[in-house]
Formats: C-alpha cells, structure tokens, sequence
C-alpha cells in the first residue's frame, strides 16, 4: 500500500549535511528515501554545475566538459524520478482509468520540483545573510515566496498520493527517452 511521502525534511537535512562537506555521490538503493535523496543530489551537483558554466575566467573546454557533465548528471536525474514514479506505482492500488481522473504530473517530477525549490530556498537564504541590509531584506521576502511555494507543492503531493490510495486519481509513468547527446542511456537509441 502507498505509504505518505514527505520529501522536503529528506532534502533539507541532505543540503545542511552536503553543504558541510559534500559527498561523491548518493547510492540510489530499492527504497523511495534513498531514490529522493539520490535525485535531489543529482540536482543538487547540477546547481554548482550550472554556476560553474557562467564562469567568465576560463577557457572554452573548461566550460565544454562542464556541460558534457550537466548532461550525464540530468541524465541520471531523470531516470531517478523514473525509478521514483516505478516505486510509487508498485505500491499503488491499480487504478480503474473509467472510474478515476489522470493526473497530468508524476509523482516523481512533483518530486524533482519540491527539490529545486528547496535548493532555491537554501540559496536565497544563503544570499541574505550579508551586511547590506536592502539585499538582506529582498532576499528575506524571496525566501519567503519560495517557502510558500514548495509548501503548496508539498500539499498538492499530499493530496495526488490520497487520491491514489482511495482511487480517485492515477498517473502513469511515461518514460522520457531522453539522451542528452548520449547515443545509448539505458538501452535507448537515439533517433535521427
């Protein structure tokens, strides 16, 4: 049976304790807490990636393998929400798609989102601590909007997981296919 799911504490304490002193990489083993925190250190390493990549002070190749990386990283990202959405559904009652509505969203891309948000939330509030009390205040109210954000999207989790328990809704799982110039990720051909 599907069993309440509560990312935001997973990924909040994997930021405070990633940011002390930052791991290689997360294990993605067979249960939903360690899929999370794998996909939300995939996240995680791309938010560094992307910042390294608008680095100014270094050559073109720098900033070329940098980006070679953000694809495999995305890549790992996105079959990480795959193996989320796998988990969730073999816990699901099968749903009746005549009987109940079709959520458009996964559970696992609702997933990856509540992930961004915090690493936001965890930036903007990093951003405001300074001395220039304007910055400090704007980043305070930011911070603020984010929060609210992620706790609505928490919710709105919440509520699609109920639905799925008692029937009321269902998701499928679409597989993406993407390749991020990889010619073969997990036995898929590129097309064209």
């Amino acid at each position: 049976m599907l069993n309440r799911v509560d990312p935001c504490p997973l990924q909040d304490q994997a930021l405070v304790d990633w940011n002390r002193g930052e791991p290689t990489g997360v294990d993605p083993g067979r249960d939903l807490a360690s899929l999370i925190l794998a996909q939300h250190f995939c996240n995680f390493r791309l938010w560094k990636l992307e910042n390294e990549s608008r680095r100014k002070d270094v050559d073109d190749k720098h900033i070329a393998d940098v980006k070679r990386s953000i694809d495999r990283w995305n890549q790992s990202r996105n079959d990480l929400i795959e193996r989320i959405d796998e988990t969730l559904l073999a816990q699901s009652p099968s749903a009746d798609p005549a009987a109940s509505e079709q959520h458009s969203e996964t559970a696992g891309q609702i997933i990856d989102r509540l992930s961004i948000l915090g690493l936001k939330v965890w930036h903007m509030r990093r951003r405001g601590r300074t001395q220039d009390h304007e910055q400090a205040r704007e980043c305070a109210a930011k911070a603020e909007i984010l929060e609210t954000q992620r706790t609505d999207l928490a919710r709105c989790l919440d509520r699609l997981l109920e639905d799925i328990r008692v029937g009321r809704r269902f998701f499928r799982l679409y597989r993406q296919f993407k390749s991020y110039g990889e010619p073969e990720q997990k036995g898929h051909k590129t097309c064209g």
